[in-house]
């Protein structure tokens, strides 16, 4: 891997953007169809928040099995150590996710689209330290892109069960970022402007695959074995605030 590009398969690509929606896996919506918001007892769901819940079940969809790919394939603790947070992490949010999709009444996919699988085939042909460095960039580079998305969902959404999903997949993310880099693989000088592709883009190259009516539901569990393991860091409480009405009274000078 050189520091301005990433291989994937047989072709190199790099291009001078830096918030690339094709990272987050899913087809660019129309301003019409992201501006559709419907009523739910849980507030105003528009169509940027239905968008969202789509794009984080489509992460685990890909990234669960990449954890996988690094727990089987990884040759430090560090790339073993950042697979398990990969699946404890996106259990937990598919879990929340197939939790509060039907109540939003909002259709989710079984496969990743197109590009993750491009991701995960990638990651499939790879062996030691060049499979810990690909993982390494591919992963740290779609954490990067999604992290800013989660950040404005949750500021802008109405819709109760979109922000607690939104409060969760950012703890998540950040935890995924940070465990990249604690790989020592990550190329920090090619991140700003580097964007990773499969070889076979089309119309269809992000756009979710959605299941055939009748089709079990996909289910992202971690296995027993990774009890107590990959958890993200709880967040701190904040500080409580002293007031100058709480403070102590002073002693009275006689």
């Amino acid at each position: 891997m050189t520091g301005t590009s990433l291989l994937i398969g047989s072709v190199v690509v790099t291009l001078g953007v830096i918030m690339s929606p094709a990272l987050t896996g899913v087809q660019q919506e129309t301003k019409a169809n992201l501006a559709k918001t419907d009523s739910t007892p849980y507030g105003p769901l528009t169509g940027a928040d239905k968008d969202f819940v789509v794009k984080v079940r489509l992460a685990g969809l890909w990234e669960f099995p990449s954890g996988e790919l690094a727990l089987k394939k990884g040759t430090t603790s560090a790339v073993k150590t950042a697979g398990e947070h990969l699946i404890v992490g996106h259990a937990q949010l598919d879990a929340a996710v197939r939790n509060i999709a039907p109540k939003l009444s909002v259709q989710l996919p079984n496969k990743p689209t197109p590009q993750q699988q491009g991701f995960l085939d990638t990651l499939t042909a790879a062996t030691g330290k060049d499979f810990d460095s690909r993982m390494a960039q591919i992963l740290r580079i779609t954490h990067g892109q999604i992290f800013s998305a989660i950040a404005k969902i949750r500021a802008t959404s109405k819709n109760t069960l979109v922000r607690q999903l939104a409060t969760q997949a950012n703890t998540v993310v950040l935890d995924h970022i940070t465990q990249m880099e604690n790989t020592g693989m990550v190329d920090y000088a090619s991140l700003p402007g580097q964007i990773t592709a499969t070889p076979t883009q089309g119309p269809d190259f992000t756009k979710p695959v959605m299941p055939r009516p009748g089709e079990p539901m996909v289910v992202l569990k971690a296995p027993p074995s990774l009890a107590g393991k990959g958890e993200a860091p709880t967040p701190s409480p904040p500080a409580p605030v002293v007031t100058p009405s709480a403070s102590p009274a002073s002693p009275a000078v006689p």
